[in-house]
């Protein structure tokens, strides 16, 4: 059995599709199965995970590799801020302009120190294929390529899938974000499918739309650790467990 943690980066194509709160809620769930979880804020520039989750941090990942540059790194756990028992935080830069100064070099140790020191590494990202993101999408176990149901960011999705089928990924899970555009539906999954060209493996319903984001967020609050979750959003819930479950499992494997 595979005694390291797994890496699992989520991505898209485009922006607001839904990232950051897909990655909070996939922590949640892993802490309901009593996994120990870090999430890794690579939207260097703009990240936004400690901020959702009001933790405040000396360090961030920018810290870590300027000591690490410099012979003064000691403990991966030093740069890492705790959200409760189960979830810690790598965050992203609080000044912007440091995010420039992390070479993506330095992406293989993060994620190394990183699975060796926890059950489960979730990554989140902005969309744009630069240097740093596509080290990371080469690195990770698993991707998760969140598309919505929006013509151009169904557009940008075929060419993400057509790059990474060039060069023959393989270890990549769509889901279909619904709860982003509610209200809009320009194309049924069938259609999406085609579009793509590739299967849909998850689908988040209209259901799971939060009218109450705002005080979710302003709260610092991950809403699958809510106990009503599994009764409020039963059937999304479902999907998101037998999500983390099947990346789990076959990891393991």
């Amino acid at each position: 059995m595979n005694t390291k943690g797994i890496s699992i980066c989520i991505t898209s194509a485009k922006g607001g599709v839904g990232k950051t709160i897909t990655t909070l809620n996939l922590a949640g769930l892993y802490e309901v199965l009593q996994k120990k979880v870090l999430i890794i804020d690579f939207d260097l520039a703009g990240g936004g995970i400690a901020a959702a989750l009001n933790l405040a941090f000396n360090k961030s990942i920018y810290n870590l590799v300027l000591d690490y540059t410099n012979n003064q790194y000691k403990n991966f756990k030093d740069y890492v801020v705790k959200y409760d028992n189960y979830i810690d935080v790598l965050a992203s830069p609080k000044d912007p302009r440091e995010s420039g100064k992390i070479d993506p070099k330095y992406i293989e140790l993060i994620l190394d120190k990183a699975v060796n020191n926890y059950d489960i590494v979730l990554i989140d990202t902005n969309h744009v294929l630069d240097e740093f993101n596509i080290s990371t999408m080469d690195l990770v176990d698993k991707l998760l390529l969140l598309v919505t149901n929006d013509p151009l960011d169904i557009k940008n999705m075929r060419n993400l899938i057509a790059i990474l089928k060039d060069v023959n990924y393989q270890n990549y899970k769509v889901i279909l974000n619904e709860s982003v555009l509610p209200f809009k539906k320009y194309f049924s999954l069938y259609d999406i499918k085609n579009i793509i060209r590739t299967n849909i493996d998850y689908v988040i319903s209209k259901n799971f739309y939060l009218k109450n984001i705002d005080t979710i967020v302003m709260n610092g609050k991950i809403i699958t650790l809510d106990s009503k979750a599994p009764n409020v959003f039963s059937k999304d819930y479902t999907t998101l467990m037998q999500l983390i479950t099947d990346l789990y499992n076959e990891e393991v494997k």
